[in-house]
């Protein structure tokens, strides 16, 4: 077996040539033959479907719970703050430069040499599979919730994402609206009482003001924001319709079938719903994974940002090195640090749950 320290620094190999190696969402064929390679050299049998990438441990039976350990390889568009090569990884004070180094290539390595770790112990009470998954950024068809057919039921999940490697115990869902407010066309220059902008009116307050009635312990109450307001081309002319774009955050007290019928049930207006699969998730605080997180010294909180969580029905911990606020940021970094207390932290956390 490779000591933890090979393993490290293998990790932080790989993650210099995956930051190299663009892969924007839906374009990561590249990074998938990087992973291929890890698993490889490994002397580990894999599986791949479109650019999703996974393994399972050498002796799984079928007959014990399976864990999943899951993070994404691909990345944003870099913004125009950038002052480095988003493309070029470099050490420099510590810091390991390059897009997706921090979301989430640093979790994903971090989490490639956990499972490395673990793939030939034969005496794990748990399976575990590990997935590489396409299109987390783009919540794309072909990303993990694709590859959910081809696993055996999964009891938990810890998904790789930026947290400090503090323990995301839950995470808000998504639901994206678009409200299409209908009137009556018109010249301006007559009386209308069914102008779709001043219908629009209500609908937005509604909006502004509902309060639902269940507030998450973890991830406070649901939150709706209208981002997008469309009606009218033309100064003498009243709009037959007017358009909203609404976003809802989730908490984990409602799915998101259950707010869009609250929604319908109240507004006045035509709504479509982008998308029904992004819902909050939770784990208990006494499940054992967050309970040996916590004996080593991890705090808990509810988190607001979007992962592949959305797409897992089983209980899952958003788990990793790196931090959130340098997501999607210029000159994105990860201390190489964060990388090598991840990966310990990671091997600690799992020692400790299969002890349970």
């Amino acid at each position: 077996m490779k000591s933890i320290e090979i393993l490290t620094q293998e990790a932080i190999a790989l993650l210099k040539s995956l930051i190299e190696t663009p892969s924007f969402s839906s374009e990561e064929d590249q990074t998938a033959i990087l992973i291929e390679n890890w698993f490889t050299q490994n002397d580990i049998p894999f599986e791949r479907e479109n650019n999703n990438v996974w393994a399972f441990n050498k002796h799984f039976d079928k007959n014990k719970p399976t864990l999943l350990l899951n993070s994404h390889h691909d990345t944003v568009k870099p913004n125009q703050g950038y002052t480095n090569d988003p493309f070029k990884a470099f050490v420099e004070n510590g810091k390991l430069f390059g897009l997706g180094s921090n979301d989430a290539g640093g979790c994903l390595v971090s989490l490639l040499a956990t499972f490395v770790h673990f793939y030939s112990n034969e005496n794990l009470s748990y399976n575990i599979v590990i997935v590489a998954s396409a299109e987390e950024e783009s919540s794309g068809k072909k990303g993990l919730n694709s590859v959910l057919k081809h696993l055996p039921e999964l009891d938990c999940a810890i998904v790789g994402e930026p947290t400090l490697m503090q323990l995301a115990v839950a995470e808000k869902g998504l639901l994206v609206l678009d409200i299409i407010v209908k009137g009556t066309a018109s010249h301006a220059a007559h009386n209308n009482l069914d102008n779709p902008i001043y219908n629009a009116i209500p609908v937005i307050e509604w909006f502004n003001s509902f309060k639902f009635e269940k507030i998450s312990d973890v991830l406070g109450p649901v939150k709706m924001t209208v981002t997008a307001i469309n009606a009218g081309k033309q100064h003498n002319v009243v709009p037959s319709q007017c358009d909203l774009v609404i976003d809802i955050r989730v908490n984990d007290c409602y799915n998101n079938s259950e707010i869009l019928e609250i929604v319908i049930k109240h507004v006045n207006a035509e709504v479509n719903p982008r998308s029904m699969h992004l819902n909050a998730s939770s784990i208990p605080l006494n499940h054992g994974l967050v309970k040996a997180g916590i004996a080593l010294g991890r705090t808990t909180y509810g988190s607001p940002t979007l992962s592949d969580q959305s797409v897992l029905s089983c209980k899952s911990l958003k788990l990793g090195p790196g931090e959130t606020l340098r997501s999607h940021s210029a000159d994105e970094f990860i201390y190489i640090s964060e990388i090598e207390e991840g990966i310990q932290l990671y091997i600690k956390i799992l020692e400790d749950f299969f002890r349970s």
